[in-house]
């Protein structure tokens, strides 16, 4: 008789049995897959995940693992997550199962043998093989006629298991039924993500709590209901308090009041895709707040979750709310992942203690409100770590507030679009997407599923000319410059006007101008450098200390990459913004004059011919496009609406964008000669590999799914250069550094997580690599945590390639 292990705590060697984590698994899947009515498909996938557990091999495996390390085989050398999957596949994928059945078995099938790893391919698009089929029907596992008797014996009758699928098929009817026909593998792949999303945090909730020792589920809605209801108490009072402000009355706060009242009576509509449009500083960050928790009170939502297009928004917008609800415990600011998934995402994890806490550190945003970046979000979908994708199940039967929405990767268009869809349409979350300047997302041919007359703000064009606080000043079509000629035109303007700030386009021309400025004999003035190469932290001092200067009315020159424009509430007498998209030079201007204290002040777009924009495509084809639309102003003063930033000239702009990239925006994989949005959602008698299968094979292609789900995930970057996340020794990120050595609980870790991230810099992987030839980067916890030495850190640039910085912060 083979023994029930499924884990065994190292602090005491007590035994999990394979049943209990079996159901508890299930239990805790159901919970999560009931929020999108899946609860018995998700389940299915719990309870059989880990069948193959029920094998002396495993047993063996285990034992050794934790009493006798170094005796034991390699990680993921017993394969114990293909069992569940062949299960499903003899039981309802022979030749006289239904469609519906078949489906059934292949999108759960795939998320059980996927729970070490991510997702397989039904068919591969170059080998012409079926991973999937290789696994389930093909792969002889010696001990599995046991192993089905053991599960049937220890965990539920095979009667009872027949009635339990049952019910997963009457699910599976129901969800398959609200799909439009021309999306359908579009949403069995939702549905198998999500699927795969519940189980893995399932497995690695319920094996955290065994190791921790909690006894019970954490079922945190309850929580949140009343989380929610406080804060809506701490807002009410912020309201209260603005009436009493002595600027209360003035234009500005009038119309941003307004508009905030229009958002709480929108939160009473039924949850939606829905587009609010304030203008740049019109309160965005509060009304949008308002809204989402007056929407969660009323329709029971579990969450609030903003997706911001930078880690710098995630900083001050985090802070506001902060503020606003007096909680730092339950707000969730995830910038970015301080680990490398990918190095622990295959095989299993029972002999390393370290690696275990890695993989169940919880990460898996179930705090009530939650800032992210769109890159995270992104990620989440269609990524292939399954630490990302274990966060999905989190994102249904949320209030989802996308920050400068028109912020989207171009390339990632069509997929953020369908993972909106998805959102909205099944997972029963509303929708707000925020900007002041609205992209024509549903205008694509993958399109956003929006209603007409789904704008909460009403007399938009009436509320925006009240708004206007500055005048575009065109010098791009009529002259050129580069830093010498810029150096002289900020000393100019400084000459009549307290504060300056200049938005350029690459990171090497910010700081040359900067290092120049510097050069320069400018007394009393304060100039300041911001930059990506900066971590959070490092950023978020500078920002302070430049608002502090500009209260001060002190002189102020701030020279900066775009990461400025959105999201940062600051404000300069003059901003200088170089050649871009429309949409970046609006959200440049929005920093100029913010709050309408002055009179008009003026944004100055120029043509820098020193910055280097041919690895920077969009950016450069925005140039144009903003260019023409110059040239059409200055040759018809009512051409576009007579003004650069006017809602007639950004629909132009973004029509104009989306049809120069057109063939960009489904995500074109070059090397297959396809797109993603092609391996994840075409139908099968659409899907080339089909036929060439056949020819291979001799055979007919047994399955009713033909998409790529792990091919399309291993292309997938939102940020095509692939970076990666390196802990920086800013200040406090010393001792975070230390700490990654030195964890012994996974609370503990969670919280490090959670820290650390405002102490991180993405780098490319050539900068990595020349940072390791100069020996000042190194790995932690065998490569998942990248650091970096102090002497590649640098007080005025962030990360010091040279590695000769003196890390000297005392001038901050």
């Amino acid at each position: 008789m083979i023994e029930s292990i499924a884990h065994i705590r190292s602090s005491d060697e007590t035994i999990q049995t394979i049943e209990e984590h079996l159901m508890g698994v299930k239990e805790l899947a159901e919970q999560y897959g009931e929020k999108i009515g899946i609860k018995h498909i998700a389940g299915l996938a719990g309870m059989l995940h880990d069948l193959g557990k029920y094998t002396s091999a495993f047993t063996n495996y285990i034992k050794l693992a934790v009493y006798h390390p170094e005796e034991a085989p390699s990680r993921g050398s017993v394969d114990h997550s293909t069992a569940g999957g062949k299960l499903l596949y003899e039981y309802l994928h022979r030749k006289e199962n239904t469609a519906f059945e078949k489906i059934l078995a292949e999108v759960v099938g795939n998320a059980i043998i996927s729970h070490h790893s991510y997702l397989h391919d039904y068919l591969h698009p170059t080998s012409i093989d079926s991973p999937f089929l290789s696994r389930v029907r093909d792969k002889e596992i010696e001990e599995f006629p046991q192993a089905k008797h053991n599960f049937f014996r220890n965990v539920i009758s095979e009667k009872k298991f027949l009635v339990y699928i049952e019910s997963a098929l009457d699910e599976l009817f129901i969800f398959l039924r609200k799909s439009k026909q021309e999306n359908l593998e579009f949403t069995i792949m939702f549905l198998t993500k999500f699927v795969f999303s519940c189980l893995i945090d399932a497995d690695r909730t319920n094996t955290r709590q065994f190791v921790e020792g909690i006894t019970k589920n954490n079922k945190s809605k309850t929580l949140h209901d009343e989380l929610f209801k406080k804060y809506y108490e701490h807002l009410s009072k912020r309201l209260l308090d603005f009436k009493h402000k002595k600027d209360a009355d003035s234009k500005i706060n009038q119309l941003r009041k307004q508009m905030s009242i229009q958002c709480e009576k929108a939160a009473y509509k039924p949850s939606n895709i829905y587009t609010l449009s304030i203008p740049t500083g019109g309160g965005k960050t509060l009304a949008s707040f308002r809204y989402a928790l007056k929407h969660a009170l009323k329709y029971d939502k579990e969450r609030i979750i903003y997706i911001v297009p930078y880690t710098t928004i995630i900083e001050q917008n985090a802070q506001d709310i902060r503020e606003m609800i007096q909680d730092d415990v339950h707000l969730l600011e995830h910038h970015s992942n301080v680990m490398d998934w990918k190095t622990v995402n295959d095989g299993d994890f029972y002999e390393d203690e370290k690696l275990k806490k890695l993989m169940l550190a919880k990460d898996n945003w179930d705090s009530p409100i939650i800032f992210t970046t769109m890159v995270q979000f992104l990620n989440v979908f269609y990524n292939d770590s399954s630490q990302n994708i274990r966060r999905l199940h989190n994102l249904a039967n949320s209030v989802i507030i996308f920050d400068e929405v028109q912020k989207v990767p171009l390339h990632t268009v069509s997929l953020f679009n369908h993972a909106v869809n998805f959102l909205h349409q099944f997972a029963q979350s509303s929708i707000l997407l925020c900007t002041a300047t609205q992209p024509a997302l549903n205008h694509v041919k993958h399109h956003i599923e929006m209603e007409e007359n789904n704008e909460i703000i009403k007399n938009l064009p009436h509320i925006s000319k009240a708004f206007e606080r500055v005048e575009i000043i065109d010098r791009a079509t009529s002259e050129q410059f580069d830093n010498e000629k810029l150096l002289k035109f900020v000393c100019e303007e400084l000459d009549v006007k307290d504060s300056v700030l200049v938005v350029l386009n690459t990171k090497n021309v910010v700081r040359d101008l900067y290092k120049k400025l510097n050069e320069q004999d400018l007394c009393d003035v304060s100039i300041y450098h911001l930059s990506t190469s900066m971590c959070a932290a490092h950023r978020k001092d500078i920002l302070r200390q430049v608002k502090k200067d500009l209260k001060n009315n002190k002189k102020v020159i701030c020279i900066s990459t775009q990461l400025i424009e959105a999201g940062v509430d600051i404000s300069f007498d003059s901003v200088i913004r170089s050649l871009a998209g429309l949409d970046s030079i609006a959200q440049a201007a929005g920093r100029c004059n913010r709050h309408g204290e002055k009179a008009i002040r003026q944004v100055y777009v120029i043509d820098h011919i020193e910055e280097n924009l041919d690895k920077l495509i969009e950016i450069k084809k925005g140039k144009e496009i903003t260019k023409k639309i110059l040239i059409d102003i200055k040759r018809n003063s009512s051409a576009h609406g007579g003004n650069l930033l006017s809602p007639e000239a950004m629909e132009f702009y973004f029509l104009q964008l989306y049809n120069e990239f057109r063939y960009e925006l489904d995500y074109p994989i070059n090397e297959l000669g396809t797109n993603l949005s092609k391996l994840l959602g075409s139908p099968l008698e659409k899907n080339p590999s089909l036929k060439r299968y056949v020819e291979k094979h001799q055979e007919k292609y047994s399955l009713l799914l033909g998409n790529s789900y792990r091919t399309a995930a291993e292309y997938f970057e939102v940020i095509e250069n692939h970076t990666t996340t390196v802990l920086v020794p800013y200040e406090k990120g010393k001792d975070y550094i230390a700490k990654f050595n030195s964890f012994e609980y996974i609370e503990d870790l969670t919280k490090l997580l959670k820290e650390s991230q405002h102490y991180t810099v993405n780098l490319y992987e050539q900068e990595i690599e020349e940072l390791k030839m100069k020996q000042q980067i190194e790995s932690l916890q065998d490569g998942v945590v990248l650091v970096l030495h102090e002497g590649a850190y640098d007080k005025d640039y962030g990360v010091n390639i040279k590695g000769d910085s003196s890390l000297d912060f005392s001038l901050i």
